[in-house]
């Protein structure tokens, strides 16, 4: 087993492109982190850092203890299983699986076995003669598993691995990566874009963004008590319902989140009111996810929203209702781009954005359009629904009913107009 630690960590690209800046993570002996992000994050750059295949700007790297900054990729006991599985087409499903070993030169009966004993619970035992060509995308991929696995290294790196496959088989090779790296003991820093599969896989989640760690900490904790609201929008599976209120605390009787239409009043009692107080004339943004939402009868006396049902949809296990309640959903603030400004220009020069800046220039004359927020329909601009509600398996609103919308006080998130965290303590 080996534990991995990222010391202030950056990666700059030619041409000065931020890719990784000053990020600090450890993985434990025998943990199963996930890298969770959109693309363009940094997170495959990460685990390419840590194999050895690039090179590391500044900071540092320990592996199981040593320095590892300058250490060759061969002599890092690294297995890596790319997106692609990159398997040797002349060769068979066993002559893959055996080449770590037939390199290393282990005796030949020992190989035999346990490309045997491997195949059997990676469930390919039956394709052992075959070649990659003749294979589904799911047995490449466990070929590709396995080809890692039979050396028994010190470290797992898998880089978005299931991507490529679809949602059955994904979810199939989801349980067996799982239960193939927990039995094996090894430490495993897996890449993917996949919420479900972060949340499914991991003994802790680290979410990056823009080269940036974000948050990182169990699937739980990060779920349940997000430290940004990047990060509760992102590990969800429907849209986050963001919208903006004022802080007021009349007469200092109880703290008052005024949206417009709407108030929440949150008591003294509760532990979030104290910190949510500082911010008492100002504005702040309310996350709450679809199913912190129910819908409630007309005498229902609690905290709720009040709102028209502007469509419903059918996910196959459950309804979700978009309600409209007259307050504009705010946009994700996303966090601060290090790469802005690097050097006197964007980092991402190089990219299509500034390329078609070059190529189509604004002229001084041509005024450049404002979105909309919250105009009507009829006017030719788009406005978002303001809440999005589970409903489970059975609606109770049919579209254009009139919605009382219940809110679970308790699942509240309160976050800074540029989206940190403010009710709850970091970690």
């Amino acid at each position: 087993m080996s534990s991995v630690v990222l010391d202030n960590v950056t990666k700059v690209y030619p041409g000065d492109y931020l890719a990784v800046d000053k990020l600090s993570l450890r993985a434990e002996d025998g943990e199963f982190l996930v890298l969770l992000g959109p693309s363009g994050c940094g997170k495959s750059t990460l685990l390419r850092m840590i194999a050895g295949l690039e090179d590391i700007t500044e900071g540092e790297l320990w592996l199981d203890g040593q320095l590892a900054n300058h250490v060759a990729p061969r002599d890092r006991d690294v297995a890596m299983v790319f997106q692609s599985g990159a398997l040797y087409p002349h060769r068979t499903v066993r002559g893959n699986i055996a080449f770590p070993l037939e390199i290393a030169k282990a005796d030949p009966q020992m190989v035999r076995d346990r490309v045997t004993e491997l195949s059997k619970a990676l469930h390919i035992d039956e394709t052992l003669e075959r070649r990659p060509g003749t294979l589904s995308g799911g047995q490449r991929q466990r070929v590709a598993m396995g080809r890692a696995i039979v050396r028994q290294p010190k470290l797992f790196l898998m880089d978005e691995p299931l991507s490529n496959l679809d949602a059955g088989m994904r979810t199939e090779l989801r349980m067996e990566i799982s239960a193939l790296v927990r039995s094996l003991g090894i430490t495993t820093i897996y890449v993917t874009h996949d919420q479900v599969e972060a949340l499914t896989l991991a003994d802790r989640i680290a979410i990056l963004n823009r080269g940036v760690l974000q948050d990182v900490g169990t699937p739980a904790q990060i779920y349940n008590d997000p430290a940004t609201a990047f990060v509760a929008a992102f590990l969800n599976s429907q849209q986050l319902n963001l919208l903006s209120a004022s802080v007021h605390t009349p007469q200092n009787q109880f703290v008052l989140l005024d949206f417009g239409p709407h108030r929440l009043s949150i008591p003294w009692s509760d532990p979030r009111a104290y910190a949510i107080s500082q911010h008492t004339g100002g504005q702040v943004l309310v996350g709450m996810r679809p199913d912190g939402l129910a819908p409630v009868p007309e005498s229902y006396d609690g905290p709720a929203f009040y709102g028209r049902v502007r469509t419903l949809e059918y996910h196959g296990h459950e309804w979700m209702a978009y309600i409209e309640c007259g307050v504009p959903a705010v946009p994700v603030p996303e966090p601060p781009d290090p790469r802005e400004g690097r050097n006197g220009h964007h980092a991402a020069s190089g990219g299509i954005g500034a390329l078609m800046r070059r190529m189509f220039p604004q002229r001084e004359e041509e005024p450049q359009e404002q979105e909309q927020v919250g105009q009507n329909v009829g006017n030719g601009v788009h406005r978002r629904a303001d809440l999005t509600v589970r409903l489970g398996n059975r609606p109770v609103w049919r579209t254009g009913d009139a919605a009382k919308v219940g809110v679970d006080m308790s699942r509240l998130m309160i976050f800074t107009p540029d989206g940190a965290r403010i009710d709850k303590p970091r970690r």
